[in-house]
């Protein structure tokens, strides 16, 4: 029996390359816009794609006040917040949430997505939404995506 020189090569933090994404939500779908954005807050979109490593990208979502939800759910879906005190409980629907929080509509979809773990919370630090056109990171030379 000879030795196989041959070691898989697994990612670590500190050679994980990261990307600045920028995506444009106008028009998308909510569900299908937020899946995909896990899918690159991940890393599976790439094949150094590991579980028990970050290696997705930094995401930057700009004009998440235009995106669309399909039927009725605008007047159905209802987004229900608790602090935790007796009579703490408080709802609001999708359309009230897009024009008070239009950047929360799109985080809690993706934050959904996401893995409920500690790795899972610190890949939802990487995404950055915007209600309009412009956003802040200019400076990091950002790429746009498209599906």
């Amino acid at each position: 029996m000879s030795k196989l020189s041959y070691k898989t090569k697994y990612p670590t933090n500190q050679t994980v390359e990261r990307e600045w994404l920028v995506i444009d939500a106008e028009g998308e779908k909510v569900g299908r816009l937020s899946s995909r954005i896990s899918t690159v807050l991940q890393g599976k979109h790439k094949p150094s794609y590991s579980k028990h490593v970050d290696t997705g990208d930094n995401v930057i979502v700009i004009n998440a006040d235009k995106i669309r939800f399909t039927g009725d759910k605008l007047a159905q879906k209802k987004y229900i917040t608790y602090s935790g005190y007796i009579d703490g409980q408080k709802s609001r629907t999708a359309a009230e949430m897009m024009q008070k929080f239009p950047e929360r509509v799109l985080e809690n979809a993706v934050r959904g997505m996401l893995p409920k773990s500690r790795l899972g919370r610190k890949m939802f630090k990487k995404l950055f939404v915007y209600a309009g056109a412009d956003h802040p990171h200019q400076a990091q030379q950002p790429k746009e995506f498209k599906f």
